[in-house]
């Protein structure tokens, strides 16, 4: 759980990037519509308005195409010791060496591939990759930072290795990748085979799948069964070619229609709810990440930056967000709301999608919207509280008591010595580390911890969560006091 938790807080770093990307693609798709349908309705427009919105478009999806690579960098300066940019570089070797080894160009020069094995390989780029990217990144810094090499090679000691031991990292588990990947890929294409015949329940059930998988871009597998025409469906393609569900086998847009509610309604009442449940000295914050995910919500469909704000911090509140749109998308394919995206379940989308044939019931987005709205925000709130969930906000680190906390002694350097000294001596630490207002230290020997030599540096308390683990709450003025221990470490 720890593991997750920084592992969340990594991603805070890419995820603030996304919301005003989301926003700048919301209003070019609104200026030039005709781009969101793209080739696949086969549309083409000029003109000053179609000029601006297609480079708003662009703008935006600089950041949101590549996601993946943002995840690396983020995930790899923000779980690295001392948050160094060095296993942001790691994190982009390793994603730019498993990307590159494992493209299906590549791989089908030594190994004959088969379709299904193309089309996993084809979706290599994606987020998953590049959370295990910046993980393999943060981790060789962590681990080989300090190596020492012989004088022969000292040019590459330290630092300077870091890159080199994540790439050849990366190229084991590249070959890893190379059978465990398709397999992986395969079931999940299997698995929305399967659920193509349960109808609406089935429609319920990949919508649940399609959002619990995002965390790791597997949704793209489910996405491309459905979507496409990977097994013959292609509920995307068939609607945006001016199809009608009796040019088809199924319901035509029951696998799109599900997600307008959630995301244009839902994701803005759990946002709401977020907030409210947010600690007071925090809720400008909160404010601040959430609202601003919400409009690129409901605006385009945007919903990874609102997404990653929470699913590695309460991984049980995800769980039932993906449960909500499958309840809504089931509800949605049974009262005949019909709409489709090109892009995603925004509301430019559903207005350019409302003059199609296969559109039904476009103004039962209202009654099915409040509906969202009310439910996500009331089942958010309650587990949020019920379950003391740290989401944006909510967080251990960010308690009022110890934010109020003042240092007896604003000589930080000696602040610093004399809880280094409390702690055992540089021997006894082993990772330093800070929140808003703790120093979070791992140590070797618990035996040698002195609280009271500790205490008397003037901070409010020491907190011992584990045998290796000591917090000393300093206060707001944590960094300076952290920024000198390190120093005295090294």
């Amino acid at each position: 759980m720890k593991f997750l938790q920084k592992l969340g807080k990594s991603l805070m770093l890419p995820v603030a990037c996304l919301p005003i990307c989301g926003i700048l693609m919301g209003i070019g798709y609104a200026l030039a519509p005709a781009a969101m349908a793209g080739e696949v309705a086969g549309y083409h427009a000029s003109g000053l308005a179609y000029q601006i919105g297609f480079y708003l478009i662009k703008a935006g999806g600089a950041l949101i195409d590549n996601m993946a690579i943002l995840f690396a960098i983020g995930i790899g300066v923000g779980m690295s010791e001392d948050n160094d940019g060095t296993g942001g570089l790691a994190a982009l070797a390793s994603w730019l060496m498993i990307t590159n080894l494992l493209s299906t160009a590549n791989v089908s020069v030594i190994m004959t591939l088969s379709e299904d094995a193309t089309l996993a390989f084809d979706k290599i780029q994606n987020p998953f990759i590049g959370i295990i990217s910046g993980i393999i990144g943060a981790m060789c810094y962590n681990r080989f930072k300090s190596t020492q090499l012989p004088n022969w090679l000292s040019f590459f000691s330290g630092k300077r290795c870091v890159a080199i031991i994540a790439g050849v990292v990366s190229i084991i588990v590249s070959v890893v990748l190379l059978f465990v990947w398709p397999v992986l890929f395969g079931a999940l294409v299997a698995l929305g085979e399967a659920i193509v015949s349960l109808d609406a329940v089935g429609a319920g059930l990949y919508a649940f799948f399609n959002r619990l998988l995002i965390p790791f871009g597997l949704h793209h597998a489910l996405n491309n069964v459905f979507w496409f025409d990977t097994i013959g469906l292609g509920d995307l393609t068939h609607f945006w070619a001016g199809e009608t569900s009796a040019d088809v086998t199924w319901s035509l847009g029951m696998y799109m229609s599900g997600f307008f509610p959630c995301m244009m309604f839902g994701i803005p009442g759990a946002a709401l709810a977020m907030v409210h449940t947010a600690k007071s000295n925090k809720k400008k914050v909160a404010i601040g990440l959430v609202t601003s995910a919400a409009v690129a919500a409901f605006v385009c469909g945007v919903t990874e930056p609102f997404e990653f704000a929470f699913m590695f911090l309460a991984p049980g509140l995800y769980v039932i967000y993906a449960l909500l749109y499958a309840i809504f998308t089931v509800i949605t394919v049974l009262v005949g709301f019909r709409a489709g995206f090109s892009f995603s379940a925004g509301l430019t989308d559903l207005v350019f999608s409302a003059s199609l044939p296969a559109a039904q019931n476009t103004w039962m987005i209202i009654p099915l919207g409040i509906a969202a709205f009310i439910v996500f925000y009331v089942v958010f709130r309650f587990a949020i509280t019920k379950f003391d969930l740290k989401t944006p906000g909510r967080e251990d680190d960010d308690q009022e008591a110890e934010k109020q906390v003042q240092l007896a002694n604003d000589n930080f350097t000696e602040v610093a010595s004399i809880i280094l000294d409390g702690i055992g001596g540089k021997e006894n630490v082993t990772s330093i580390d800070n929140c808003i207002t703790r120093l979070r230290l791992e140590i070797k020997d618990y035996t040698k911890v002195d609280e009271k030599k500790i205490k008397s540096a003037g901070v409010a308390g020491v907190i011992r969560p584990g045998k290796t683990s000591v917090q000393v709450i300093v206060g707001t003025k944590v960094q300076f006091v952290a920024d000198e221990f390190k120093k005295l470490c090294k």
